[in-house]
């Protein structure tokens, strides 16, 4: 079955440029101190080559942990504001069980000169020195990348911006997930200004591969190593509201390799920019182009329906849509499958990837689906079309996690919505009712807010550490990224006061690796027994915020170090940009002790049985377990595991997992690449606030809670 998607326009690949200045950097990190305990904190100096220096600081949680890497955010504070991003960093180094890795890291913002700023670093040397048990393992950190800042230079050894006409590159990216690598015969945008004339024009068969206006804009391939360049096929030209980007195909015939990007406009040339042009590489298309969240799939109702896959059954804007349901046959629209033969700047006949060598798999919710078709779509050109149909035990969800394998190579993640049967009206998603899922069918949003206070003690290498922290804030969440208001692909069943979790796909975000959109709130303060109004810390590219009190018994210079005890703590909001000033308490008690302490070893057929002591009788009780094995590494590292959430109350005094649950989870052994956790915390029940919203309207349902408890690693037998 072939389905051409006559939805499809161009201005779906449009996205946001700007002025931009790039330099080649060094990064460099030397010594810097490592505590592990429920966070992993790294804390330092930063050098950027040709840019400053300036204090680093690594912060990760035990979700950051990525297969056999920890994907955790860090900032590096520079004379003219601070870089922000992600750093990936092998486990085996944090946790000093090797001397030696390579990781990478990604510059996702910034503040002052650096907002907006991007770049890259594909491969970061680290080197740790000391010992971990005896709180004296460092750092360090060396790789070469480059920095892109918007602004038109780095405020510090930046390149000189060009004339005010000449054209500029900032992007190269694919059009499906807006990720460097192009590959042959596939839909690529570049980013940038001065690339074309103002306005928006859309080019018709057979695309030309100059536009056909004054500016005469024209995108070149050619080879690093010397030779004649290749230009590629213009879909459209954009330059509008601040955002100038070309959209283009890439001929099936320019062989994989390195290649300067040039655009020619209005007589003059743009600097090169480095790109690298690869056979395949596959990325889904989303649904409002922003390269995560909810794919752009449709379900098929019948032969001449096709419903776009949303949340809930009905119209929008003129098109059926509906979530999918198992047994159903779905088609999703990617680009980059690889390279095909004809003219890629004409209407394409079909052409099947999977009869020609080419292995296609879609995986939803973790499990491999074999695809139908996978192949150029019909009537259009650089669009390819996967389908495939669910199987009948397919896992259910608005968030179901959604990736396609092409030669074992993954896309990026999103996710897609599967309704509990054909019958059903919405998909299930914990905590939405179908009212509000409707609601972000017809484009709506909600905003919510919660910060948590927490003390975890953490059991490892034999050494418990008591590590504090305060995290939280403010979001905007859109139906196409629903998804990133859960860390991971979860399908539940639920046993008694027990519930029961199966996670399935990339292990940093299987669910979507998608986004939402974070809100200021401006100054926030944190004060309790042994605080005072202390400022917690904003990121600037995500508008969360997190201070971490330290960890109890070791004392780091320039850091904070609180014990948390019973009394009263409090958030004081002085508002900002989008949310108003707030303020709210939460009351501690004291901490169960559990009886005996967490088990290291636990026999899933005979159920687990904790009794403790203290708390308040009013207190709840969360009691976690999770198991479950990893594989891959770096961006295609993969977790297929299982975990459990049991609640009562601390009055009960014990409480028994029951072996219907524990026999869910998979064995595990603490050993390579298998993991088992089990986490017991208490506190009061959660305070709920009100925050204004600048643009109007509130945050009424904004939540504050306090949790501690103790954590250990637990193989499950």
């Amino acid at each position: 079955m072939i389905r051409t998607f006559a939805i499809l326009l161009p201005g779906l690949f449009i996205g946001l440029a700007g002025q931009a200045a790039t330099t080649n950097t060094t990064l460099t990190v030397t010594n810097a101190p490592v505590t592990i305990g429920a966070t992993i904190g790294v804390a330092g100096t930063a050098t950027l080559s040709n840019i400053g220096s300036g204090a680093f600081t690594l912060t990760a949680s035990l979700t950051s942990l990525n297969g056999a890497f920890v994907t955790a955010p860090f900032t590096i504070a520079l004379s003219g504001g601070n870089l922000t991003g992600n750093m990936e960093v092998p486990l085996t180094l944090l946790a000093g069980g090797a001397t030696t890795g390579t990781g990478s890291a990604a510059i996702t913002g910034g503040t002052g000169t650096y907002a907006g700023a991007t770049g890259s670093f594909a491969s970061l040397t680290g080197t740790v020195n000391g010992s971990l048990l005896s709180n004296n393992l460092t750092l360090s950190i060396t790789g070469d990348g480059t920095i892109t800042t918007t602004s038109g230079g780095t405020g510090g050894g930046g390149t000189t911006p060009p004339p005010a006409n000449t054209p500029t590159i900032t992007a190269v990216q694919d059009a499906g997930s807006y990720t460097s690598n192009i590959a042959e015969g596939s839909i690529f945008v570049v980013k940038g200004s001065n690339l074309s004339a103002s306005g928006y024009t859309a080019f018709g068969f057979p695309l030309p591969t100059a536009s056909s206006g004054s500016d005469k804009a024209q995108i070149t391939f050619t080879p690093t190593a010397g030779g004649s360049g290749t230009a590629a096929y213009l879909i459209y030209t954009y330059n509008e509201n601040g955002t100038n980007q070309l959209a283009a195909i890439l001929p099936s015939t320019l062989a994989a390799g390195s290649y300067n990007v040039t655009v020619t406009a209005n007589g003059a040339t743009s600097a090169p920019f480095a790109a690298t042009v690869v056979q395949r590489k596959a990325e889904l298309f989303t649904g409002d182009a922003s390269g995560s969240g909810l794919v752009l799939a449709q379900n098929v109702v019948t032969a001449t329906q096709y419903d776009i896959n949303r949340f809930t059954t009905g119209t929008v804007g003129g098109f059926t849509i509906s979530p999918a349901h198992p047994g159903q046959t779905m088609v999703a629209y990617a680009t980059g499958l690889g390279p095909v033969s004809g003219g890629d700047n004409v209407a394409s006949s079909g052409f099947d990837f999977t009869q020609n060598g080419v292995t296609v798999q879609v995986i939803v919710g973790g499990m491999s689906i074999p695809a139908l078709y996978a192949g150029r779509t019909p009537s259009l050109a650089g669009l390819d079309q996967i389908n495939f149909t669910l199987p009948s035990n397919i896992p259910t969800g608005c968030t179901e996690s959604f990736q396609i394998s092409v030669n074992g190579v993954l896309s990026a993640p999103t996710f897609v919505a599967i309704a509990p049967n054909a019958g059903a009206a919405a998909c299930v998603e914990p905590g939405y009712t179908a009212q509000q899922l409707q609601d972000f069918d017809n484009g709506k949003t909600i905003t919510g807010g919660s910060f948590s206070l927490t003390q975890l003690a953490t059991s490892f290498n034999g050494t418990t550490y008591k590590v504090d922290s305060l995290a939280g804030g403010f979001a905007q969440i859109t139906g196409f990224q629903l998804a990133a208001a859960a860390l991971y692909n979860v399908s539940a069943s639920t046993v008694g006061s027990c519930q029961v979790y199966h996670l399935a796909g990339l292990a940093s975000n299987p669910a979507s690796g998608a986004t939402v959109t974070g809100l200021d709130a401006g100054t926030v303060t944190f004060s309790g027994p042994n605080i005072s109004a202390t400022t917690v810390p904003e990121d600037p590219s995500t508008k969360g915020y997190s201070l971490s009190l330290g960890t109890e018994g070791i004392s780091i210079p320039g850091q904070i170090s609180v014990t948390l005890g019973p009394g009263t703590y409090t958030i004081n909001g002085a508002g900002g940009k989008d949310v108003g000033a707030f303020k709210a308490s939460i009351a501690i008690g004291s901490p169960l002790a559990i009886s005996g302490g967490l088990p290291a070893s636990i026999n899933r057929s005979a159920g687990l049985t904790l009794n403790w002591t203290g708390g308040n009788s009013s207190d709840f009780v969360e009691i976690s377990g999770y198991s479950g094995n990893s594989s891959g590494s770096g961006a295609n590292a993969t977790t297929d595991a299982t975990y459990f959430v049991c609640t009562t109350t601390a009055g009960a005094g014990t409480f028994t997992v029951p072996p219907a649950v524990l026999t869910q989870l998979p064995a595990s052994t603490n050993t390579g690449t298998s993991t088992g956790y089990l986490e017991v915390t208490s506190g009061p029940t959660p305070v709920t606030f009100n925050a204004p919203l600048t643009a109007g309207g509130s945050v009424s349902n904004a939540s504050f809670l306090a949790l501690v408890g103790a954590g250990a690693q637990a193989a499950y037998q």
